[in-house]
C-alpha cells in the first residue's frame, strides 16, 4: 500500500493527482481538497457500519479501492469508476434509500483527506489509493452493498 505524505495540503494534492491520477483539487475558501464526480469518478456514501461489511466482500473479491471515512457523521464513502448508463434504475435508487446509502450526483465533490484532516481524525483513509488502476466500478460497489444485506437488485 502507498503510504500517504504527511504533507502541506498543496503537495498532498499534487500526489493525489500524479501518483493516483483523481482530479483533485484545492478550494481556495474552504482549504479542502476536492475530487469533481463525473465523466471519469463516481462515489457512494454509506453508513460505516454497512460500509465495513462492504469493503470486507469488495477485499474479498479482490477489488476494495479507496474509501474515506467521516468518523463523527459515522459514514464511509467509496471512490468508484462514474456509474455507466442506466446503472441508476428507480429499483436500485430506492434500495439504496433504504440502506441510507447516496449515490454522488454529477458535478459534486467529494473532500479528500489532507493531512490536517488525518491528523485531527476529521477524515481518514479506510483504505487510501493504491493506483490509478485502483478504483472499482461503482455498479461493483452496489452489487456488494446489496449482497451484503441479503438484497438481489437488478443493475438493468
Amino acid at each position: 500500500m502507498t503510504t500517504l505524505f504527511d504533507s502541506t495540503l498543496e503537495v498532498r494534492c499534487v500526489q493525489y493527482r500524479r501518483e493516483f491520477h483523481l482530479a483533485a483539487s484545492i478550494d481556495p475558501a474552504s482549504r479542502h481538497i476536492l475530487l469533481e464526480i463525473g465523466p471519469r469518478f463516481g462515489a457512494i456514501t454509506m453508513p460505516a457500519e454497512l460500509g465495513e461489511r462492504v469493503q470486507q466482500r469488495l477485499t474479498d473479491t479482490g477489488i476494495a479501492g479507496p474509501v474515506v471515512h467521516h468518523p463523527r457523521a459515522r459514514r464511509w464513502t467509496f471512490l468508484t469508476l462514474a456509474p455507466r448508463p442506466g446503472t441508476l434504475t428507480k429499483a436500485v435508487t430506492a434500495e439504496l434509500f433504504r440502506l441510507y446509502a447516496t449515490v454522488a450526483c454529477p458535478g459534486s465533490q467529494v473532500v479528500l483527506p489532507s493531512a490536517d484532516d488525518e491528523r485531527t481524525g476529521y477524515r481518514t483513509w479506510v483504505q487510501a489509493p493504491e493506483t490509478a488502476d485502483t478504483v472499482p466500478a461503482l455498479e461493483e460497489v452496489l452489487i456488494a452493498t446489496t449482497a451484503v444485506c441479503g438484497r438481489k437488485v437488478p443493475m438493468h
